[in-house]
């Protein structure tokens, strides 16, 4: 039923709490029946009579309302409850009118009784000192205000173990952590207690924020909007211009209510790591936090209130989040709101040490560093100047992983940086082993991750068992900026020098090679593989430069040289939230990409930038990277299983719509302000598009070696047309980042990845939290399968229901978790997503009873599917104990995170052979949830 036919919002309820919530017309109606029920019981022939009656009285009062309040405005429950007596007599049910007032009056006493409901026995301290009485009636308010609208919550047992903890004479303040930690306990039985808990957080850190404020403890976060700009400008924590809004518009657009939305793990990571804080006091509010970046972003807009409203809508609702720069830093004095800075070395030594320099300065604002260091000259190359020779790659490395290690990011997270390295560069083997845990410790980097750059024509020759040979770029400079066609043949030229013995190389096996790229990639985590062809065919900047690299988390792909620091904003949609009625929600969708383009695209001129290199560039340019997260979650709202033929279409069909609309906003927005300045020569203005580029990937390589679904569902046609008519603002548009921490704000699935367990407990810089498969939790609930027994079966599994026997079939396929999935699945998946985006995806790879053939075959077929980069591997060795969570004790077992890795023992057949496993190091979208380097 619909509130008045309007719009939701309008009318708003005031709770006896003081809460404010929107208007849910449904609660009258089940108010309504559950009179008629207490009167006719379930004996009742006319069902059909009493269920018109109920709805005939409904719409009596909503009628009342509608008259009262035609613009809308505010009631109080009491009031709503007085009209539904009135209607109840007036339409002459006067015994169902009476056994309501009967509910009434019985609920006002049992409030009215528990007021005087102190504790016999316990006192606690208040704030100035003074012992006094538990008050338990206030205790079950609290609760009850936690829990309403949420099922399964046992408010009696969340009293009973709260009261069971406290000790005579406990402060005041410490009772809100004695009741959080009696609902968190719980939430591995029921979902629901995550947001109790979140709701108590918020009431404490509320109060706090309101106390350092000097406000009262009632006032709401409307009111607290001034108050809180004012005390962050005399701070100097945020730009004074903050202030020169129209605050009483904004702060009648604040809607406190949807803090209700937050998980316990969310808020508790916003409290924590982005609230502004000052001398330890975390005194922005939720709603005010999502209103300040609102406002720092809408700053430099004409109409900007109105602007600041649209972005807070959206970040609030969480149909969208923004990146962590842009959420630790909107609306500040120092607004550094960009996630990704990629770089070119030269081969020089000023050039060399300019670049670390950069890398400390972009570091210290929170951004991620992806560094191309295929100039520099190998090991043993000639020096003109010294008339000596260099120590290739390797020791600058070393300072580069120092620097990350001491430029911490102003104490907020750890400093993070990427070195890639192309394949046929002579340092490539050394660069491989950079994080092995044997061997010269001045010649590891155990601090900062590595990427191969492989070019196509090494794939080629992995893939014919054909010789490479390794260059130093100070012999074979040009073939760091050729790609493609071009590269082969001026490689094919270096190898007959070399054959001539007239330039420093080595000759290896391309598959030996391979193989020990992915024997490290399985040992150490590192160097990640990332295709340098296609980033560069795919590119809408090939006119302009070339792609170098990918960034830190390999979804960046944009050029770099040394007068050009790559530069790129990021935000996610998130998915699950445009799900509606079984089926995307294309209008929705279609909204959410307009405001979120804006957004992103506003950043860049709002921007702190630490080097003028990436002023200059990102002025010049204009990228933004805009992406999804709850991906997984998507799939379980439409019951779809993640390895599925299905899952494979909702990524393609899903993301084409993505990506339709963002072009489409962009090229909009190139109406409203002006195209980008290198826009002329682009594929945009040749009228070719993300999905026609794959013809340029197709056109270089052999038959055979390039198979990508071609299908689509938009008018393209008309979209191409008006791109090439209007131009477009950004030169890139999508990039789909980790989320490793704006997922968890917002209680989904990260980025694209599958569920990784279905319970299990996260651990970071906020704590441990107890996480659950909400869907799974239903889905068991609907079919009479949730219990004690079930809870403790997920525990012994691990968070897995393939061995549980009393789970369906159709179950265990939706609810298979990353390593139940097969390899193929992920890979296809990203296949059909990556056809439709300008840039890439950080892509976490799941193998289990990970051996050299299953990496070989999956990583080939990455690069057959046109994918452009890789991301971390995620291995199970083929002899991995069933219990990946448990220790086990097992010789060269390790703890990874969530999963155990071990050796393959048992394959050490010459094709299979890989290292013992040494630890995989820690990444941002699972194993280290605490770096949010790209988000």
């Amino acid at each position: 039923m619909s509130v008045l036919n309007s719009t939701p919002g309008e009318i708003r309820v005031i709770k006896r709490t003081g809460d404010v919530a929107e208007f849910n017309a449904e609660k009258i109606s089940v108010a309504i029946g559950k009179a008629f029920l207490a009167v006719e019981g379930g004996q009742s022939h006319d069902s059909s009579r009493i269920h018109d009656r109920i709805s005939e009285l409904t719409e009596m009062v909503l009628n009342t309302f509608k008259r009262r309040l035609p613009s809308g405005g505010t009631i109080h429950i009491e009031e709503i409850q007085d009209q539904v007596e009135l209607a109840l007599m007036r339409t002459g049910e006067q015994k169902v009118a009476r056994a309501y007032v009967i509910y009434r009056e019985k609920r006002a006493s049992e409030r009215s009784g528990k007021n005087e409901n102190h504790h016999p026995t316990l006192q606690i301290t208040s704030a100035d000192g003074v012992l006094k009485p538990l008050d338990l009636a206030a205790l079950r308010t609290q609760v009850e205000k936690a829990s309403a609208g949420l099922e399964g919550i046992d408010v009696d047992a969340i009293i009973d173990e709260t009261v069971k903890n406290l000790y005579n004479g406990v402060k005041e303040s410490d009772i809100s952590t004695t009741m959080m930690m009696a609902t968190r306990t719980r939430i591995e039985h029921e979902p629901n207690y995550t947001y109790v808990t979140a709701r108590l957080l918020r009431d404490d850190l509320v109060l706090v924020g309101l106390n350092f404020l000097g406000l009262a403890s009632d006032t709401l976060e409307n009111d607290a909007l001034e108050a809180f700009l004012q005390t962050g400008v005399a701070h100097d924590l945020l730009d004074s211009e903050l202030l020169n809004y129209d605050l009483k518009k904004l702060a009648a657009a604040i809607r406190p209510e949807r803090s209700n939305q937050f998980t316990y793990l969310g808020l508790q990571t916003l409290f924590d790591r982005y609230f502004i804080h000052k001398d330890g006091v975390r005194f922005e509010l939720p709603q005010l936090f999502f209103m300040r970046v609102a406002m720092g972003l809408a700053i430099q807009e004409k109409d900007r209130e109105d602007r600041a409203i649209e972005f807070y809508n959206l970040l609030s609702s969480f149909d969208y989040m923004a990146s962590t720069p842009t959420l630790f830093n909107a609306g500040t004095l120092r607004p550094q709101l960009s996630s990704c800075y990629l770089t070119t070395v030269p081969d020089d030594l000023y050039g060399i040490y300019s670049a670390i320099r950069d890398n400390a300065l972009l570091s210290k604002w929170a951004g991620g560093l992806g560094n191309d260091w295929t100039p520099v000259r190998a090991l043993n190359s000639y020096i003109k100047g010294t008339n000596g020779k260099s120590q290739g790659v390797v020791p600058f490395l070393k300072v580069v992983n120092d620097t990350a290690v001491a430029v911490n990011q102003g104490g907020k997270r750890k400093g993070a940086v990427c070195a890639y390295l192309e394949t046929w560069h002579l340092d490539i083997e050394e660069f491989l082993e950079l994080r092995k845990n044997t061997g010269d410790d001045r010649r590891r980097t155990h601090d900062m991750n590595t990427a191969n750059w492989v070019p196509d024509l090494f794939m080629q020759r992995v893939l014919e068992n054909g010789e490479w040979t390794l260059f130093s770029p100070s012999d074979a400079p040009d073939l760091h900026d050729l790609t493609g066609q071009a590269f082969a043949q001026r490689y094919a030229y270096y190898e007959e020098l070399a054959d001539k013995k007239e330039i420093l190389h080595k000759k290896v096996r391309a598959q030996d090679l391979w193989r020990k790229m992915l024997s490290m990639l399985f040992e150490t985590g590192h160097p990640w593989i990332t295709f340098k062809d296609v980033c560069n065919l795919r590119s809408p900047q090939q006119h302009v430069g070339v792609v170098h690299s990918s960034n830190l988390c390999t979804e960046i792909t944009l050029n770099t040289n040394q007068d050009e620091i790559a530069v790129c904003n990021l935000g996610s949609i998130n998915l699950v939230r445009h799900i509606k009625d079984g089926a995307l929600d294309e209008e929705k969708l279609q909204r959410t990409v307009k405001t979120a383009v804006r957004m992103l695209d506003n950043v860049i001129d709002i921007n702190y930038y630490a080097v003028p290199q990436a002023r200059n560039s990102n002025l010049k340019h204009r990228p933004v990277g805009m992406g999804i997260m709850g991906f997984q979650d998507a799939l379980y709202e439409l019951n779809i299983g993640y390895g599925s033929t299905e899952a494979v279409t909702f990524a393609d069909r899903s993301m084409e719509v993505i990506s339709y609309y963002a072009i489409h906003t962009s090229s909009d927005l190139a109406v409203e302000r002006g195209p980008y300045e290198s826009y002329k020569g682009s594929l945009w203005d040749q009228g070719i598009l993300p999905i026609d580029s794959l013809d340029l990937v197709a056109q270089t390589r052999p038959e055979g070696m390039f198979d990508v679904d071609r299908s689509q569902t938009q008018d393209w046609d008309a979209l191409r047309a008006k791109v090439q008519k209007d131009g477009m603002r950004n030169s890139n548009v999508m990039a789909i980042a980790p989320t490793a921490t704006i997922s968890n704000i917002c209680g989904v699935s990260q980025s694209i990845e599958p569920t990784f367990q279905n319970l299990y407990v996260k651990s970071n810089l906020s704590g441990e939290f107890t996480v659950i498969n909400p869907y799974l939790v239903r889905a068991l609930k609907e079919r009479g399968l949730w219990d004690v027994v079930m809870v403790n079966d997920l525990k012994h599994y691990e968070g897995s229901v393939q061995k549980i026997a009393r789970i369906p079939e159709e179950l265990k396929t939706i609810f298979a978790t990353a390593f139940e999935i097969e390899p193929r699945w992920i890979v296809d998946a990203a296949s059909r997503r990556q056809k439709w985006i300008d840039q890439a995806q950080s892509l976490n790879l799941y193998i289990a009873g990970a051996n050299g053939k299953k990496l070989d075959i999956t990583y080939k077929m990455a690069w057959l599917r046109g994918l452009k980069t890789t991301y971390y591997l995620r291995a199970l060795g083929a002899t991995s104990a069933e219990k990946s969570t448990i220790n086990t004790g097992a010789l060269n077992a390790v703890k990874v995170g969530a999963a155990t890795v071990e050796a393959p023992q048992a394959q050490v057949a010459q094709d299979d052979a890989f290292a013992q496993a040494a630890p995989v190091p820690q990444a941002c979208s699972i194993d280290n949830p605490d770096c949010e380097a790209c988000q």
